[in-house]
């Protein structure tokens, strides 16, 4: 293996070489420079130190993105201690239950979280403290009460004169295999994993996209961060990469609705943009298509002479729909839409689409868009090996399968589940299946698993919707499909007790809504089920009793 540099020393050399640039910006709010960064993240391992916090304590940190989130994330890593970002999204069930199974210590929580989540029902955490002002919201010993009250002084007794460059000091990591953070890809007890991502993998992704991004993006460079900081997707390629090499990284710290983003490419005009297809796709619908599929724009597009001239010029007018000064948009988490890919290649906009997982932190395939093949999402990414599981792995789908320094340790407390994803070869089996071509370009099939995926990269599984719906009123069993990127449920109903019940078919579509109303309170928005459809039969099962989900996909 080759030797891995750490990476928190490429913080702390960052956070020293460009100690006067700014750095975090929550978009129409406040700017942090880099030199603010590194105060606050001395104030929080103050906090830390005196509150009783050892290197390898879990730290949780659930909010929306912003500056001080990021705060505490970098004060976490650079202090020894183990992140746990948890999704700003997940119901308050759902944090609970990853804080508890994280084994965290502490949690820091933006404000609508604190709004919604129970303290009692995290009974192992020390304490809870506001991602706004780290203000504690719940303190559970003496020693956190203390230190937060006396953060200021205990500051000062530190630092006597002043904060300096030379007082940055940052814990290096043990080894490469270290684990830098544990990423929850469900929320849901009995379904929860806890992804074990080492200092290698977070090294990694950086050392990728180093090459990927290349001179594209230099020291002062923009960049919006659109995607949740606790998704690997947008924690690796929109935060630590343009913050190890001297970026300044704007948060949309309110709901990222399309009129919201498009607002802040055109103001912040990043270098590049890190994407799911959901907000590409709305901003070129809402704000190209109505210009470009015109009859007159259809019939300029049909004259030969003409035609390569007026592409040049859509593409132009796409480039300033996002901001002009991007070098290239990546897209990645959820499968783009085929209207939508077709015309970006047909006018040669600079756009790629890459392949990850966050068990790889996240990133397994990727190609500049100047060599990208449409259709595809790239080829084996700096540090990873990909093949396909198959005979003939051009022509006949097989699991796509990859190892290197991205790969996780493993699943939180779950060996069995990591023995089942790692082979004894350290293949990661992602439960995709695909082909590659004799360029290495990987070509995604579908999925083995019954992971699906929502509209902005979210994980969903359906098992866990199922779980709930069928404990709910005349339901027998249950499937959770997606249709046009909604939730469909297909529902057997307990005909035998409808009937005793004198009940009608109106009736049974009735009691059915009301279960879908009643389900979806428990469910966060990505999960809402859009319709429950009803199935007289019984669905088709294997000789083990699983009901053969492909004949109702």
């Amino acid at each position: 293996m080759e030797k891995i540099p750490s990476y928190n020393e490429l913080l702390e050399k960052s956070i020293i070489d460009h100690w006067d640039m700014d750095a975090l910006t929550d978009y129409k709010g406040q700017t942090l420079q880099y030199h603010d960064v590194a105060r606050k993240i001395e104030k929080v391992h103050i906090l830390f130190e005196n509150s009783g916090v050892k290197r390898g304590d879990k730290i949780a940190l659930c909010g929306r993105n912003s500056s001080q989130w990021t705060v505490a994330f970098l004060a976490t890593l650079t202090y020894g201690a183990i992140a746990v970002p948890i999704l700003h999204e997940f119901t308050p069930d759902q944090i609970h239950n990853i804080v508890n199974h994280s084994d965290a210590k502490l949690l820091f929580a933006g404000d609508h979280v604190c709004g919604t989540i129970d303290p009692l029902q995290m009974p192992g955490l020390e304490g809870i403290i506001r991602n706004t002002d780290y203000s504690l919201l719940v303190s559970r010993t003496d020693k956190l009460t203390y230190a937060r009250e006396h953060l200021n002084e205990l500051y000062g007794q530190k630092f006597p004169k002043y904060f300096r460059k030379e007082h940055v000091h940052y814990y290096r990591e043990q080894s490469p295999d270290e684990m830098a953070l544990i990423n929850y890809t469900s929320g849901t007890t009995g379904f929860s994993k806890g992804v074990m991502i080492p200092y290698r993998a977070m090294w990694s992704n950086y050392d990728f996209a180093c090459k990927a991004m290349g001179n594209n993006l230099k020291t002062g460079s923009s960049v919006i961060s659109i995607l949740p900081m606790a998704h690997m997707y947008s924690m690796a390629f929109e935060f630590s990469y343009e913050f190890i090499n001297g970026c300044h990284v704007y948060y949309l710290n309110r709901v990222p609705s399309p009129a919201i983003i498009a607002q802040a490419f055109a103001e912040v005009k990043p270098a590049v943009i890190i994407a799911v297809p959901l907000v590409i796709e709305k901003i070129i619908r809402k704000r190209v298509f109505p210009k470009v599929q015109t009859p007159r724009m259809r019939l300029l597009l049909q004259m030969p002479v003409i035609a390569q001239k007026v592409r040049d010029r859509i593409c132009e007018e796409v480039k300033k729909a996002f901001g002009g000064q991007f070098f290239e948009i990546i897209i990645g988490g959820a499968a783009f839409n085929q209207e939508v890919e077709t015309f970006l290649h047909q006018i040669e906009f600079p756009y790629t689409v890459g392949y990850g997982a966050t068990e790889c932190a996240p990133i397994i395939c990727y190609s500049d868009w100047r060599s990208f093949v449409p259709g595809s999402c790239g080829r084996a990414a700096k540090h990873m090996e990909v093949r396909i599981d198959s005979p003939d792995p051009q022509n006949v789908p097989g699991e796509i399968l990859t190892r290197g320094l991205n790969v996780m340790l493993g699943y939180y407390k779950n060996e069995e589940a990591t023995r089942e994803t790692i082979d004894s070869e350290g293949w990661y089996h992602t439960g995709d299946l695909g082909t590659m071509d004799s360029e290495g370009n990987v070509f995604i099939n579908g999925r083995s698993k019954n992971m699906l995926l929502g509209a902005s990269g979210q994980n969903i599984y359906p098992e866990e919707i199922e779980d709930k719906l069928n404990s709910m009123t005349l339901v027998v069993e249950s499937i959770v499909v997606q249709r046009d990127q909604k939730l469909v449920a297909l529902v057997h109903p307990d005909l035998d007790e409808a009937k005793t019940l004198g009940l009608t078919d109106e009736d049974l579509v009735g009691i059915m809504e009301q279960n879908r109303n009643g389900l979806n309170q428990t469910l966060p928005a990505y999960e809402k089920i859009s319709e429950i459809e009803i199935h007289h039969e019984e669905f088709q099962k294997t000789p083990k009793k699983s009901i053969k989900r492909f004949l109702y996909t």
